[in-house]
């Protein structure tokens, strides 16, 4: 029997999820959590053999969620349901931890299999979704450039912005400059908008 906890801010949602999912002989919904802190709690508690969550919910949103569960239970997949699906979000889940990524309009039986497969070891992506982040831009940014990005995108002035990333405030300025050179785009809220549109940050 394959353990699951289901995590969704919608209780409808997650009700309905749970009874459709009860139906499989092999699947059996240990827990449920309506927030992403509860989830975590609820995985430590039960011990899910994989951890159905939403994408958007208060407190951690399900890439948060997904990334502490890797961390502190590695033996629980992480399975992504949302109904934002777009290769930026895919992208972000599986940097997340997240070993399936799975769309709101898919069908019970769909998310089903998906439990499964990521129960076996293997990944389950939206075949659509996958297709779209093939054939999307590779990033031209370096990994300290996305860093210094992310964090521009975080907020704060020049300065708290460099001492998040451990550099001096001209030094993250020189960096704003590169990274808009390569993006193409003439200013830092530009450059923030394009990378998350594509999943770099």
């Amino acid at each position: 029997m394959i353990k699951v906890l289901l995590a969704d801010d919608e209780e409808l949602i997650r009700d309905a999820v749970a009874t459709l999912l009860e139906l499989e002989s092999d699947l059996s919904v240990v827990a449920r959590a309506g927030t992403g802190r509860q989830a975590v709690r609820a995985a430590l508690d039960h011990r899910p053999d994989v951890a159905v969550v939403d994408l958007d919910m208060p407190e951690l949103d399900g890439l948060a969620v997904s990334a502490e569960l890797t961390r502190a239970l590695p033996d629980c997949r992480v399975i992504i349901l949302t109904g934002r699906g777009r290769p930026a979000h895919l992208r972000r889940a599986l940097r997340a931890g997240a070993s399936g990524f799975v769309t709101k309009g898919a069908s019970a039986g769909t998310l089903a299999r998906a439990i499964r497969r990521v129960t076996e070891g293997a990944r389950y992506v939206d075949p659509e979704l996958a297709a779209e982040l093939l054939v999307g831009p590779d990033c031209p940014l370096t990994e300290r450039e996305l860093e210094v990005l992310a964090a521009l995108a975080e907020g704060g002035t020049p300065a708290a912005v460099a001492r998040r990333v451990g550099l001096s405030a001209g030094t993250v300025r020189n960096y704003a400059a590169a990274i808009m050179t390569k993006l193409e785009v003439s200013d830092r809220a530009a450059a923030i908008r394009l990378a998350q549109h594509h999943g770099w940050i």
